[in-house]
């Protein structure tokens, strides 16, 4: 279990600056409504099961000890630094055309960049049915496309997530389990991600659904 309280907290402007001010510079910064997110380790997706209702919350490990925070608090910037270009490779062709621009923040961690996993480490075994859930990506609102993706072991990759090919995407969560992929912004700009939770009570067989909550990403050109 980690070993912060796993209610959401609601931060409010002065507080976010507080929360700022003990880490780098880079890794977080207070706005006037939302804390920006940089660099460092971010659940950006924190699935949770309590009093029956399923909720989606931001794991922010870039402050020790990591906290709990509301989607609509968090905007998370995608640096210049995460510029790169579409391999020519064709495997990688749902990124664009080859050599291309494309902001990729990556699977394996760079500090220099923020690093987003997807968790569900804090659901118990033996709720839901095939102790998973899935992760449905409603929407993607922005100048471009999101693509979200694995590598093999021989840089191959795994698609998790394609907005160029039209949404709702899901990907499977086990319970208990923690992913990190590369998540690529084919276009600078602003996004907003809209994601929700989705699973079945094995109990019961009742399906249960969080509400639909919004990852707001900036994409630096």
């Amino acid at each position: 279990m980690r070993s912060t309280p796993r209610r959401l907290l609601v931060v409010s402007a002065i507080g976010a600056a507080l929360v700022a001010s003990a880490v780098p510079a880079q890794a977080q910064v207070a706005t006037a409504s939302r804390l920006v997110l940089a660099a460092g380790h971010v659940d950006v997706v924190d699935v949770e099961y309590e009093d029956g209702v399923l909720e989606i919350g931001v794991h922010d490990e870039t402050v020790d000890p990591g906290v709990e925070r509301e989607p609509d608090d968090v905007l998370f910037k995608v640096k210049r630094e995460a510029r790169t270009t579409v391999p020519t490779d064709p495997a990688f062709g749902f990124l664009g055309a080859p050599g291309a621009p494309v902001w990729i923040l990556p699977e394996a961690q760079d500090e220099s960049l923020l690093w987003p996993g997807l968790s569900s480490e804090e659901l118990e075994a033996g709720v839901f049915s095939g102790d998973a859930v899935t992760l449905s990506v409603v929407r993607v609102v922005g100048p471009g496309q999101l693509a979200v993706y694995t590598e093999n072991a021989v840089g191959q990759p795994n698609l998790l997530i394609d907005s160029g090919d039209g949404t709702p995407d899901t990907i499977g969560l086990n319970v208990g389990g923690h992913l990190h992929a590369n998540w690529a912004f084919d276009q600078a700009g602003t996004y907003t991600v809209k994601v929700k939770a989705i699973a079945t009570l094995a109990a019961s067989g009742q399906r249960v659904s969080s509400e639909t909550v919004n990852l707001r990403f900036v994409v630096k050109s």
